[in-house]
């Protein structure tokens, strides 16, 4: 089926990249669920099931672009270049993200439930404000736009209202792509809202569409659309990505307390990896050897993150200092050397324990 706004042009080459995304991507996120079991990581967050959703929008996005992620934007993270071994230090404490938003054009990690919307739609504004937007001929290629990624949970928090209300009254270029995976935790959407998610944009003024999240196809074409309506000065959109989230909310969650089994053997048959699979071999775009190609990166990939997560050294102690502002203030600069003689007078202790030690 097609449709004029969301016609994609494709090649064989790129739709054979998007199922190795979604493979490694997955198989990445189930090392991070299995690491964090065996202790290795504080916790981990899933993104099983949702795969195709946050590939499609991440591959829409434009290398200019700006995109502000929830806590399970593992795809997204994937696409904008982040290194999968980039996310751990989130989940093993060490550090709040290790790769450079300006550099990657994704945002780090929000923990804080919808917050990242009014990140999003601020830095929008921004891009308005300072003629990044709307611009035509030879300059519209170089229009920008921002996403912001959440799910159905968030829709419950005042910065997302705050952010779309923002969004919409300065005609902000900031797409809203809501991930619905039917649960926030335990709480079903039928208990969050009484008409489907993307029919609230109304209320703000801007279009939203809902989206077959398990289709990474789709997923592509309404978030390119999207962005193209944010770079030519159209204002906001809001995407519901209606997919399901085949695992707990975090590995500290149980969801087999609150979820029934036949509803996830239904969404097993709708898997998005299988979906673009079917696809290609049935088309003969893909043969075996692809297909175990992948599967051989997927199982490299998986090593060099546990490796380099058993192997993660500890941050050191004045790393947090230079994480405060910009550019160093008198003081924290104080405070920091305060706390390096602190340590180093521990080290001065150690030593001298194990030196006279060592003559007795």
């Amino acid at each position: 089926m097609s449709h004029p706004n969301f016609d994609i042009d494709i090649t064989d080459e790129q739709l054979r990249g998007m199922y190795r995304d979604m493979v490694l991507v997955r198989r990445a996120d189930r090392e991070g669920n299995a690491l964090q079991r065996q202790g290795q990581l504080g916790i981990w967050v899933p993104l099983l099931g949702q795969e195709a959703a946050q590939i499609g929008a991440g591959r829409a996005m434009r290398p200019q672009d700006m995109a502000f992620p929830s806590y399970r934007e593992h795809g997204v993270a994937w696409c904008r270049g982040v290194d999968p071994t980039e996310l751990l230090g989130i989940f093993r404490g060490t550090d709040h993200g290790s790769w450079d938003p300006n550099t990657t054009g994704m945002g780090l990690y929000t923990i804080v439930i919808g917050n990242q919307c009014l990140n999003a739609a601020g830095y929008a504004m921004g891009q308005r404000f300072e003629g990044r937007v709307g611009n035509a001929g030879g300059d519209a290629a170089e229009n920008e736009a921002t996403i912001a990624f959440f799910g159905d949970g968030a829709t419950s928090q005042g910065d997302v209202h705050e952010g779309m209300v923002w969004g919409a009254v300065y005609d902000a270029p900031v797409v809203f792509f809501c991930q619905n995976n039917q649960w926030a935790i335990s709480e079903p959407t039928e208990r969050q809202t009484r008409v489907p998610l993307y029919e609230r944009a109304r209320g703000y003024g801007f279009p939203g569409i809902r989206v077959d999240g398990n289709d990474v196809l789709a997923s592509l074409a309404v978030t390119q659309w999207a962005l193209d309506e944010c770079r030519h000065g159209n204002g906001p959109v809001l995407i519901e990505a209606f997919t399901y989230r085949m695992d707990a909310h975090t590995t500290s969650d149980d969801a087999t307390r609150y979820r029934l089994d036949d509803d996830i053997e239904a969404w097993k048959l709708k898997d998005p990896i299988e979906r673009l699979r079917v696809h290609l071999v049935r088309e003969q775009l893909a043969d075996q050897e692809f297909l175990d190609g992948v599967d051989a990166e997927a199982d490299e990939l998986a090593q060099r993150f546990r490796d380099f997560c058993i192997n993660m050294p500890e941050p050191p102690p004045e790393r947090m200092f230079s994480q405060v502002y910009a550019q160093e203030s008198p003081v924290v600069a104080a405070q920091r050397d305060d706390y390096l003689q602190y340590l180093d007078g521990f080290a001065d202790s150690v030593a001298g324990h194990n030196a006279e030690g060592s003559v007795r």
